[in-house]
């Protein structure tokens, strides 16, 4: 069993940035993928970003050149790192851990981009 735990959220103003965090208590090493996802109010979780165990990363077409995720093995954390911060922006942001036969997500963390 991991815990996967979101930190870094909170108020910004358009254009802004923020880098958010996801905390796991065990490896992540052996997991296939660390993503990160998001849900606005009203809406469906939907899959902004992720890496790869070997790297490889992925984007959503509305955050490319905005957005990277990157991860620390040794720290057992991913982060998020959103720049150009848009109204559209705003919502929940969850980790999920995926693995080959295990799926983990953290609790989430609040994200307001507004002036």
């Amino acid at each position: 069993q991991v815990q996967l735990v979101e930190s870094g959220g909170g108020l910004v103003q358009p254009g802004g940035s923020l880098r958010l965090s996801c905390a796991a208590s065990g490896s992540i090493f052996s997991f296939n993928a660390m993503t990160w996802y998001r849900q606005a109010p009203g809406q469906q979780r939907e899959l902004v970003a992720g890496i790869t165990r070997t790297g490889s990363t992925s984007y959503d077409d509305s955050v490319k050149g905005r957005f990277t995720i990157s991860r620390d093995n040794a720290k057992n954390t991913v982060y998020l790192q959103m720049n150009s911060l848009k109204p559209a922006a705003t919502a929940v942001y969850y980790c999920r851990a995926e693995g080959a036969l295990d799926d983990y997500w953290g609790q989430g963390t609040q994200v307001t981009v507004s002036s």
